[in-house]
């Protein structure tokens, strides 16, 4: 199945040639020919949908981990189904085998900020899938909770590298037309995983043992997402990178970038694979990205604009149906989805303060209010956060401005989840939802004024026109 059309807002970059920048910044006289026409990428359906799913299993083995390891607790708890004779953990114990992983995927994110750009999107997936199935495996053998402990902190590195570069690499491997939905449905993923990691565990919690074998059931899982990725082929936007960037042969590279976007896109691509091989370079010349990256350049000119959208975008995702954003993404926009979607969380946040502080006589209201906060984050934050983080960064900036992104995404995550009973102790649930609905209006302030729309643009046009 091949799909192809064409959008008359779209360009030729062929029709650019290779203009050298010093800045990296597009000025008036020589802002890229965005008036033109651009064919849109050929493909073939079943060849964009592996290099998805693949890499989209590490969101899945995060969700699975988040899903288990509440019924994980409980069933390591039992003096008679744990199995174990130190089942007498304190609270802090259980803190650190549900939180180990929080912590390995804060140092996960800290290395993909330093090695992403080296090793490229797929051997990191590699070497995530490998550390999945080392941190799954450790912790369903662990004899002794300190082992128990290494082995959530091992699987949680193994989900801050999956997290960073899974988005990444799907971005530059999918057709422009489905890149939204695609990156989105990652989210999907991560939500099913959930639900997988809850309903197992509900079966497993009454079995001794049980836990080892809902933590084991990630090995097979990080097998088939290793064996998968290994078989796919390396992004072909990293290749030219390092083409532009003197990493390589320039001629090889750009062979292997040809071969790689002819398996991406499969038969349908027929031989105009060199042409948009050719095109890409041309950009990534135009628009500076030949240059290797310094750390001072992340906080600086359009660097420093992505950056403020993406540690913006997750910074909020945490304090604040996948189904309909992955089908309607890439119709209606980011920007509608993030601005309707948050506009009816912060009320369900108000509804819920509301509740807590004066109205607990109408339970109904409560859940109604919950229901519609957890679909419209899952048709807004959910999804678009991280579909956004992937497409808005320079190329050569990308790696690190991502793994900055994860880092805050995870540090955020964190703090929220280590605040909240303290504060509510404190505060009271009423006044700390409505707190979170007044976080939820500054979201849309940020999201109205900051975040542009990428709707059908290549990751190319997006960094030339947007930053």
């Amino acid at each position: 199945m091949a799909s192809g059309s064409s959008d008359p807002e779209q360009f030729t970059l062929s029709s650019l040639g290779k203009v050298g920048r010093s800045s990296g910044e597009i000025d008036g006289a020589q802002e890229l020919l965005i008036h033109g026409d651009r064919i849109f990428e050929k493909y073939s359906l079943l060849s964009a949908i592996l290099p998805f799913l693949f890499p989209a299993l590490g969101g899945l083995l995060y969700g699975y981990d988040i899903g288990s390891t509440s019924c994980a607790t409980i069933s390591i708890e039992s003096a008679t189904l744990s199995g174990i004779t130190w089942y007498d953990l304190s609270s802090v114990d259980i803190g650190l085998i549900t939180s180990g992983s929080l912590y390995g995927a804060l140092i996960g994110s800290v290395l993909a900020f330093n090695v992403a750009d080296f090793i490229g999107r797929r051997r990191e997936l590699i070497v995530a899938a490998f550390l999945y199935f080392v941190g799954a495996l450790v912790t369903a053998l662990a004899p002794y909770f300190v082992v128990m402990v290494i082995g959530r902190f091992v699987y949680g590195i193994g989900i801050g590298l999956a997290m960073h570069a899974a988005p990444m690499y799907i971005a530059e491997t999918a057709p422009t037309q489905i890149r939204g939905q695609l990156i989105s449905l990652k989210e999907f993923f991560i939500v099913l995983g959930m639900v997988v990691g809850y309903a197992g565990g509900s079966l497993l919690v009454d079995t001794v043992s049980g836990w080892r074998y809902m933590y084991g059931v990630s090995t097979p899982l990080a097998v088939i997402m290793g064996i998968g990725i290994w078989w796919l082929p390396e992004s072909p936007r990293w290749l030219l990178l390092c083409a532009i960037q003197g990493k390589g042969n320039i001629q090889d590279l750009k062979e292997s970038a040809i071969c790689c976007l002819c398996r991406l896109r499969g038969e349908a691509i027929g031989d105009s694979a060199p042409e948009q091989v050719d095109e890409i370079l041309d950009e990534l010349s135009y628009i500076g990205d030949d240059k290797e990256v310094r750390i001072a350049e992340m906080f600086q000119g359009k660097c420093l604009k992505a950056l403020t959208i993406g540690t913006g975008l997750v910074l909020f995702q945490q304090l604040i149906m996948t189904g309909v954003a992955v089908t309607v993404v890439d119709r209606v926009g980011r920007r509608p989805l993030l601005l309707g979607g948050v506009s009816v969380m912060a009320i369900s946040l108000f509804l819920l303060g509301s509740y807590y502080t004066f109205l607990d006589n109408a339970p109904v209201m409560a859940v109604v209010a919950l229901l519609l906060y957890v679909g419209c984050y899952q048709m807004s934050f959910g999804p678009i956060g991280w579909l956004m983080i992937s497409e808005i960064f320079p190329l050569r900036l990308r790696g690190r401005g991502l793994g900055i992104a994860v880092l805050v995404n995870f540090g955020a995550n964190a703090l929220v989840t280590f605040a909240f009973s303290p504060l509510k102790a404190l505060l009271g649930a009423g006044i700390l939802f409505f707190i979170f609905g007044g976080i939820a209006i500054l979201s849309l302030v940020f999201i109205y004024f900051i975040v542009p729309e990428t709707k059908g643009l290549s990751l190319e046009e997006i960094e030339a026109k947007l930053l």
